[in-house]
């Protein structure tokens, strides 16, 4: 059998509130916190922020690539423009 780990952490008045009637509050953040990892920026790690090294990166593969907003849905997404032809 796996040995599960504890891990705690606060919460402000607000997010108590809204979690405290959940019938399984551990399984709700565990899916919240799976989700949101599957949701990370593979660049930042869900930092927000590039390294001086990845922004050399970023702007070397930004040179063969466009940043486009979805007329649909408004998200941006990632298009290579060197395929277009």
């Amino acid at each position: 059998m796996k040995k599960h780990e504890i891990i705690s952490f606060k919460v402000d008045e607000t997010l108590f509130d809204a979690i405290k009637d959940l019938p399984n509050r551990s399984e709700f953040i565990r899916a919240a916190i799976i989700s949101a990892m599957g949701s990370t920026c593979p660049l930042c790690n869900g930092t927000g922020m590039l390294s001086p090294k990845q922004k050399i990166h970023w702007d070397e593969f930004n040179t063969g690539h466009q940043i486009i907003t979805c007329g649909d849905c408004n998200e941006r997404y990632l298009v290579c423009s060197r395929a277009q032809v």
